[in-house]
């Protein structure tokens, strides 16, 4: 006897393909877990892939938070009748963080 706790979406995803290959969840559980033990190769590296997406994920928000505070101290200059130098590596800065975020909720989606 296995017993294995889910969130309500992760059961309702498990629960739907269950149903698609036509299968009690229990059974969906036992076969699908089976066969990702007999692949170690392709499991582990679905994992490294998830683990590795989850780390670019907070690398991101880290660097879109460097840029706020980069973009903060610009308002700032500018609010005082300054015209930062910065403004241009600020701003590709920004075009460069959003767009490593798009690519890696890209990534995310495709994996679902």
């Amino acid at each position: 006897m296995c017993s294995v706790r889910l969130n309500d979406d992760e059961k309702t995803l498990l629960s739907a393909a269950a149903i698609a290959t036509r299968t009690s969840l229990p059974a969906f559980l036992a076969r699908s877990g089976l066969a990702a033990a007999h692949d170690l190769d392709n499991t582990a590296a679905a994992i490294a892939g998830h683990r590795e997406l989850v780390a670019e994920m907070f690398a991101a928000r880290r660097h879109l938070g460097q840029v706020g505070n980069n973009l903060n101290q610009i308002v700032r200059a500018i609010n005082s009748g300054g015209q930062p130098a910065e403004i241009d590596a600020v701003v590709a800065a920004v075009q460069r963080a959003v767009t490593r975020v798009q690519a890696a909720t890209d990534r995310l989606l495709d994996q679902r």
